[in-house]
């Protein structure tokens, strides 16, 4: 469990043991799998072009807990992993209940972000889509299997009852 300050709540932190088998894969592996996931959930918005504020923007993603961080941008549509020599425009931080939080909707972006829960640094403007984006998301739109959000609804309170 994470130390907690008088003013910030302790909130569950995956143990460094458990980080070991996500750092033994690649980190091309881990953007592939998650550009992957994210264009099938996201397939109707990127036709759309709701996602265009991305397009040529590198976004990094940071799972603090886990030691893993991801680099997506929008080519055409499509997200995929950014190459490693281009700059990162904004960077999402937080740990991997945070995002088990908003995956699962049982906090909200603003809530998470306002919390200081999820952390936003670099092109503000380009965070700020994002997390607008992510609030207006219609979880009953998107294309995620109903057996996975019953998993991360059934996951959650596993996790913080073994982590937290």
């Amino acid at each position: 469990m994470q130390a907690s300050s008088n003013t910030t709540p302790s909130h569950p932190v995956l143990p460094a043991a458990i980080t070991l088998p996500f750092k033994l894969i690649p980190s091309f592996v881990h953007n592939k799998v998650l550009a992957t996931t994210l264009n099938r959930i996201f397939y109707q918005d990127l036709k759309e072009g709701e996602l265009d504020f991305l397009q040529g923007k590198v976004v990094q993603i940071s799972v603090e807990d886990a030691g893993i961080e991801y680099s997506l941008t929008l080519n055409k549509e499509k997200l995929t992993p950014a190459n490693k020599n281009q700059s990162v425009d904004v960077f999402l931080k937080g740990t991997v209940h945070d995002y088990l939080l908003l995956a699962s909707r049982r906090e909200d972006a603003d809530t998470l972000f306002f919390s200081r829960r999820l952390h936003i640094q670099g092109d503000i403007e380009l965070g700020l889509h994002i997390k607008n984006f992510l609030d207006g998301l219609d979880m009953d739109s998107h294309k995620i299997p109903a057996y996975l959000e019953s998993v991360l609804q059934k996951s959650l309170p596993v996790y913080e009852r073994l982590f937290g």
